[in-house]
């Protein structure tokens, strides 16, 4: 008799044990009275984490399950005409802001000269220069991504390729362009709308600006 009930009182002493190892020792709401009965489970380890306010919470691990979907025709054509997008904006936009900071430089070269023979000198003089550092690369562009540069430097001048043409280098030149630009489907005149046909170029912009640290 007596083994037994040692027996019994080991066996109790070590699920209490693991019990106290693995979790907070919560106060038996019960009364005195009442007798617990153990559950087949009671001495199951759990993992369990603790919150900054000190509750011990159970957790397990689920299996990792994979959800897969046939891409509809729809959103394949979205998305292939998004990224032929955000590649061109990605590649000209470095150009339309180095397009920007001439411009502003040529107009303060510019500001109280009257004479115009000194005024040519100064536009061909940065005429030169901005094609011998960009010229082979602006004329590598695609017909698209021409149309997205052009965008881009209304945008970040605030006129249009065909004005900007024809304030450096005449009405004539700017109209020879201006027909150029519409046998490739494109215009100098467009204009750059960032809250209707280009949101997605202005969202590209953001996010470009973001990234490399390029002012608004």
């Amino acid at each position: 008799m007596k083994k037994g009930f040692a027996y019994i009182m080991f066996i109790g002493l070590a699920g209490f044990t693991s019990l106290k190892s693995n979790a907070q020792v919560i106060p038996n709401p019960t009364s005195s009275n009442d007798t617990i009965k153990a559950g087949i489970r009671d001495n199951i380890r759990l993992e369990a984490f603790i919150t900054p306010e000190g509750d011990t919470i159970p957790q397990s691990w689920l299996p990792t399950v994979e959800v897969t979907a046939i891409q509809s025709a729809r959103w394949k054509n979205y998305w292939r005409n998004w990224t032929r997008l955000r590649n061109a904006v990605y590649v000209t936009y470095p150009y339309a802001k180095t397009a920007s900071k001439l411009i502003n430089e040529v107009n303060n070269q510019l500001a109280g000269i009257s004479d115009e023979g000194q005024r040519k000198k100064i536009i061909k003089s940065r005429e030169k220069e901005m094609k011998r550092d960009f010229g082979d690369k602006v004329t590598s562009l695609s017909v698209y991504q021409g149309k997205v540069l052009m965008k881009l430097i209304n945008r970040e001048t605030g006129n249009n390729c065909y004005d900007i043409i024809k304030e450096y280098k005449g009405g004539f030149n700017a109209g020879f362009w201006q027909t150029v630009a519409f046998v490739f489907g494109s215009s100098l005149k467009q204009q750059y709308e960032p809250q209707g046909e280009d949101k997605d170029i202005e969202k590209i912009v953001l996010e470009l600006q973001k990234l490399y640290g390029y002012k608004g």
